[in-house]
């Protein structure tokens, strides 16, 4: 790991880390895809169940989401809409996979991608939600740039925000864990950035 990465180890239960852009030395604003919001939600599955009363469809087998530059993966994916048109889902990895999200950054070349035993999407707070041995990537072009993990993280497209949550449940029943990010500060000559052409 190069040794320009700056690593934070975070403790305990319940710890929760809100890293706010603005305070992220170096580190750009995790804007998204701004019209991702307006695009249709298109999904594949190996066999769908559609509950007419509760206004759920349940896709399940090799799920695949796409909405605008929104990718999710996963084994099962539960989407439900809200009656002025919001969508929401919520996908599950399989005991091999875990549930998988990608998107691409406002106007650059950035994407950020995350892993999960469960991701929630909510069309209507514009958030990302990644549970249980959560992670989440941001990549410059092709080259890593940051690297958070932890038992919660949200991802607020809106706000620019993610908060990290190290622990595991809540109360008595919380089981102790860390936060743990690298977070790589943007170079000044995009030439110098890990993975750039020469």
């Amino acid at each position: 790991m190069p040794e320009s990465k700056f690593r934070a180890f975070m403790k305990n239960p319940p710890i929760v880390v809100t890293l706010a852009a603005a305070l992220m030395v170096g580190v750009a604003p995790v804007a998204a895809e701004k019209a991702d919001r307006n695009k249709p939600m298109n999904i594949e599955a190996d066999s769908l169940r559609y509950d007419d009363a509760q206004r759920i469809s349940i896709f399940t087998g090799r799920v695949l989401l796409t909405k605008g530059s929104i990718v999710i993966r996963g084994g099962q994916l539960e989407v439900r809409q809200d009656p002025d048109g919001k969508q929401f889902g919520l996908v599950t990895g399989t005991p091999d996979q875990p549930a998988f999200f990608r998107q691409k950054r406002e106007a650059l070349d950035e994407y950020v991608e995350g892993e999960g035993e469960r991701i929630e999407y909510d069309g209507k707070a514009d958030t990302i939600r990644l549970t249980r041995k959560a992670q989440l990537r941001r990549y410059r072009g092709t080259a890593l740039a940051d690297d958070i993990s932890g038992a919660l993280i949200v991802y607020e497209n809106q706000t620019e925000t993610f908060t990290v949550d190290g622990s595991a449940g809540k109360g008595a029943a919380a089981i102790p864990g860390r936060v743990r990010a690298t977070l790589t500060p943007k170079p000044e000559n995009p030439g110098t950035q890990p993975g750039a052409s020469k």
